[in-house]
């Protein structure tokens, strides 16, 4: 009797022994990293082009990392913004520097620039006229009503000799009132929102119209081929991601820009904009 007894509480040790062997399998997996290993959420606001594009290229890589990006996508300049200072996501990825910095001075928002990921050059449009020389005198030149692009189109404007800026200013903070000469007599309309300037291209107004790349390429036209003039590569404005300050030091903060900085990324969006949008690594 005790014989079979020890028998059997031998029987039941293995079985416990096996079955506790069993769940620890099925709660780390086989060595491969899958299974028990935790993912991070990171919520990120973007335009639509070329930004959640990049983005979306960017999620398996991330994803490799643990991290599941969730991309929502907005159609204008404001309330990316105000979405991060609200909390309602973690960063975004819309804006250039001097834009930024504008936006910071005026609704003190405490954000800081986590790292640079690419450049979208303005270009300048037309249906009626082939080059900027061709431009004739009082020509209407429609631009967005975005003052801190406006120091950023002048100096574009400058360096094609349609205009000179005031020896005295800051480039970058250049606005109409700091024109020194305008021999053409150029008019200059800044009533528009940037996301509307291709819609007003399209309908034939002003004999010129400046659109950023990223609207300029959501609404089907190639930078490359179409514009008459386009924004040196050299440009200052980086597109950059934002984060609250003290988020730059988060590690999914800096898988992201790791990724986004990858060749893999950097590649892509060379093939996929055709020198449109240029990658930076800064």
């Amino acid at each position: 009797m005790k014989k079979w007894l020890s028998a059997l509480l031998i029987v039941a040790v293995a079985l416990f022994i096996a079955a506790c062997g069993t769940s620890d399998e099925n709660d780390n997996g086989s060595g491969d990293g899958e299974g028990s290993s935790e993912t991070t959420t990171l919520k990120i606001g973007a335009s639509n082009v070329p930004h959640a594009e990049i983005l979306n290229e960017a999620k398996p890589l991330l994803e490799e990392k643990g991290i599941e990006l969730n991309i929502t996508t907005f159609q204008d300049y404001v309330l990316p913004n105000q979405a991060l200072e609200s909390k309602d996501i973690d960063a975004n990825y819309f804006q250039h520097i001097p834009y930024l910095e504008s936006q910071k001075a005026e609704h003190g928002y405490d954000f800081t620039n986590a790292g640079g990921i690419h450049i979208e050059p303005i270009g300048v449009y037309s249906e009626k006229y082939e080059s900027l020389d061709d431009l004739p005198e009082g020509a209407t030149i429609i631009m967005s009503n975005s003052i801190p692009d406006h120091g950023r189109i002048l100096t574009m404007l400058e360096k094609e000799k349609l205009i000179t800026l005031n020896p005295d200013v800051e480039k970058t903070e250049a606005t109409l009132e700091d024109i020194k000469d305008n021999p053409k007599k150029l008019k200059f309309d800044t009533e528009y929102e940037a996301s509307l300037l291709p819609q007003i291209f399209n309908n034939g107004e002003g004999d010129a119209v400046l659109i950023n790349s990223n609207y300029a390429i959501d609404a089907g036209l190639n930078p490359l081929e179409d514009a008459i003039a386009i924004e040196a590569e050299e440009s200052p404005y980086v597109n950059v991601i934002a984060v609250r300050s003290g988020d730059e030091n988060k590690e999914e903060i800096k898988a992201l820009l790791e990724v986004l900085h990858s060749k893999e990324i950097q590649d892509f969006i060379l093939e996929q904009y055709k020198g449109a949008v240029v990658p930076v690594n800064k």
